[in-house]
């Protein structure tokens, strides 16, 4: 069997998935896997690889490879390297990004560009995997596509091999000697054709579904539109494309547990985990504003914890208690909610290199696995639908395999993925859908720390922590009447409840006689969105909405520096500030004040969308780009003549689109701030400023924190700007200016 190299660079585990489904279909398609996380360097050497090497990589940060890439990364950007040190090597890669960021896919980039100059070539085109409207639509048909590449690579290296029938028919698909592009290709090598029927399953079984079938499609259709239970022709009278059934892996006993004390910081076993007492929690907002922002402190003086403002941290959160018990009801497993989950791995599993989950800790009980481990909202895979159509029964059953055919690819889209359905609404929604827990176990991924920015100083606050968010709410996808808040925000909106405060001013707390809650929190410390370590630089800073945090810790740092150095010279400082109302929702409106007032910040600029002129007034500046371009020369000046410095943190989801930046020409970048256009009227000055810029001593490359949401987090909605999902750590990535761009970890849904 003909063997390839295959290599993942995960986050948090998107990527390893997609691997693993590589290396499972290799099997049926002819092929052998030897699969490897990129990070396990003992156990491939790529120097003296022979086979051809297939690549599945993620990105996180702003652009950058993931953690487990970065030693792999740091090897080959070896200098010392002669560029045919890899001319042996032919790859093909896979790369997953978010084209609502700037530096879509560039993970995968920096890897296959690094290739490419060390001598290796492509066997097959590499793809670029979308998650803002789907990474099915890439991942898929590169993977079919893959088969012909690699039946060609060997063809044309060990031309008299005799290949089997099946990939008889996938060689022919190409006689070019170039790679192999998916797009191109004649895909022979498709999932089965709905066969139902595993090997062993009865004739009369299969007649038996295919007659519920052709009721099904034959059947008159009550409803005109089609829902998440119901299609309409022509998906509902279709052949299907299924996916193949992933194999099981996964052994699940419970057992009685001894009344044993269960911690969460098993939750997180790399980062140490800190658990710190709420010693404040203030709504910043109206009761009437559209969104509820908190603003809460945290008790650390008792903790080795220690940030800079710019620094972002994570929140350990539970799953809503609420669906965590009706998901245990739908199991008819609340009875045994308490026992002990005893994993092992089955005997007879067809599933290559099988491992227990990692994120799964042992000797906990199903209730803390299902509340701390599992992320039970995430939007459902295609896999993961393939495997509960297993255990449903009639149009239940139907329905599933629409969801995950290709032919359903659309209702996909818009039924599960960007309505955000989860597993419980899929098991209210299909009756009949009785799985195991070990269906479970083996589809969900990790429930994630939430990531959020530090919104202070310790120099303003020692022994303090503030955080601001605002409580995501949003409607079920199952029924319209039901309200559900975020994971993470709403559950801390719950545990503040008791001490929190209505009013907008932050003071300090009333000492109590009541014990304060606690949370627990990891630190996610990054070297690059810091104030310049020149204070003379100018800065620039935006922030539209809860994107104003980490400036906020900005401002109380220049504060007590100025008071320590009154003879020192320090840059100016702009905000651009936006928000709906100006009597609702403007946060830390009197804070501001005071430091413009000061002459700490000495500019401010403030937007507010929502409200109408008044009288004969002129209408009001409504977004923060559009305040940018009334300053645009102010703002040009600072950043090309003065070297200064800008931030931006904010909702990459809501904000306004730009057109093309010199980084991406005819890309549609979603960074906020103003868009290079609008500072140089000539997109020709333009392009030369930023190749002088690039070239400049002062020429920074920025490390975008944190978003909350990437094709390695499934289900979630990216609400940050100007980086991908993950929050970077210390691996910088190119930018286009002598510029700090930040993101601003928000709550998905």
């Amino acid at each position: 069997m003909r063997r390839f190299l295959l290599l993942y660079a995960t986050q948090q585990g998107q990527a390893k998935a997609i691997a693993e489904e590589i290396c499972e279909k290799a099997f049926v398609h002819g092929f052998s896997a030897d699969l490897h996380c990129i990070s396990e360097s003992d156990k491939y050497d790529l120097k003296t690889e022979t086979a051809p090497l297939v690549v599945v990589v993620s990105t996180t940060g702003t652009g950058d490879p993931p953690d487990t890439a970065r030693k792999f990364v740091k090897k080959i950007q070896d200098k010392a390297l002669p560029v045919d040190f890899f001319a042996h090597l032919r790859y093909g890669l896979l790369g997953l990004g978010d084209s609502e960021y700037t530096y879509f896919c560039n993970g995968g980039k920096i890897i296959d560009k690094r290739l490419q100059e060390l001598g290796a070539q492509h066997f097959y085109a590499t793809g670029h995997a979308d998650d803002c409207v789907g990474l099915e639509f890439v991942v898929e048909p590169w993977i079919d596509g893959l088969w012909a590449a690699l039946t060609k690579h060997f063809t044309s290296t060990r031309g008299k091999e005799e290949i089997n029938g099946a990939l008889q028919i996938a060689s022919t698909a190409s006689q070019r000697m170039d790679p192999v592009k998916p797009e191109l290709l004649h895909i022979e090598s498709r999932v089965e054709l709905l066969r139902l029927a595993d090997s062993g399953r009865r004739d009369s079984e299969v007649q038996e579904q295919n007659a519920v079938n052709r009721d099904q499609s034959s059947a008159l259709i009550a409803e005109s539109e089609p829902s998440l239970t119901h299609s309409v022709p022509p998906l509902s009278q279709a052949s299907l494309n299924i996916p193949a059934l992933a194999p099981e892996y996964l052994q699940v006993h419970l057992h009685e547990l001894l009344g044993q004390e269960e911690s969460r910081a098993s939750v997180t076993p790399v980062d140490p985990v800190f658990q710190v007492p709420i010693s404040k929690a203030v709504q910043l907002t109206t009761n009437d504003a559209i969104k509820t922002t908190l603003l809460v402190e945290l008790d650390i003086s008792k903790t080795d914890f220690s940030y800079q403002p710019g620094d972002a941290f994570n929140v350990i959160c539970p799953n809503s208690d609420s669906e965590v018990q009706h998901l245990l009801q739908r199991l008819q497993l609340t009875d045994r909610r308490e026992h002990c989950v005893v994993l092992k791995i089955k005997g007879d599993t067809k599933k290559k290199g099988a491992a227990l989950p990692q994120h799964i800790p042992e000797g906990r009980s199903l209730q803390f696995i299902l509340t701390w481990c599992l992320e039970i909202r995430a939007v459902p895979k295609k896999a993961m639908l393939r495997a509960l159509a297993e255990h449903a029964a009639g149009p239940d059953r139907r329905r599933l395999h629409e969801l995950c055919s290709r032919q359903g690819a659309a209702d996909y889209g818009r039924f599960v993925r960007d309505a955000h359905t989860g597993l419980l609404d899929l098991l209210l929604a299909f009756p009949s859908c009785q799985p195991p827990l070990a269906l479970l176990l083996e589809h969900l991924p990790k429930l994630q720390p939430r990531p959020y920015s530090c919104a202070s100083s310790n120099l303003s606050h020692p022994g303090k922590l503030h955080f601001v968010f605002n409580i995501v709410e949003f409607l079920s996808p199952t029924t319209m009447e039901v309200l559900r808040r975020g994971v993470c925000t709403g559950w801390l909106a719950t545990v503040v409840a008791s001490i929190l405060r209505p009013d907008t001013q932050v003071s300090p707390a009333e000492g109590g006689p009541a014990p304060a809650p606690e949370i627990s929190i990891s630190p996610r410390t990054t070297g690059f969105f810091h104030l310049p370590s020149d204070p003379a630089a100018p800065v620039i800073m935006v922030g539209p909405g809860t994107g104003i945090a980490p400036f906020i810790g900005f401002l109380q740092h220049r504060e007590k520096l100025q008071e320590q150095h009154p003879e020192g010279h320090f840059g100016a400082m702009w905000l651009f500030f936006g928000c709906r109302h100006k009597e609702r929702d403007y946060l830390f409106r009197e804070e501001l004040r005071h430091f413009y007032k000061r002459g700490i910040l000495t500019h401010l600029k403030v937007s507010f969308s929502r409200d109408a002129p008044v009288g004969e007034e002129e209408a009001p500046v409504k977004y923060v780009q559009d305040n940018m371009w009334l300053h645009s020369k102010q703002v040009a000046r600072v950043l090309l003549k003065e070297s200064g410095y800008i931030y931006v943190c904010g909702d990459a989801k809501n904000m306004a689109d730009r057109r093309s930046t010199p980084e991406h020409p005819g890309s549609t970048p979603r960074t906020c701030g103003a868009p290079a256009e609008h500072l140089c009227r000539s997109e020709e000055h333009l392009l030369s400023t930023h190749r002088a810029l690039t070239e400049h001593p002062k020429y920074l490359r920025s490390s975008c924190a944190d978003r909350r949401s990437t094709p390695e987090h499934p289900g979630s909605t990216p609400r940050t700007c100007g980086a991908p999902t993950e929050h970077s750590r210390n691996t910088p990535s190119t930018c286009g200016a002598p510029v700090q761009i930040r993101g601003a970890p928000a709550e998905h849904p």
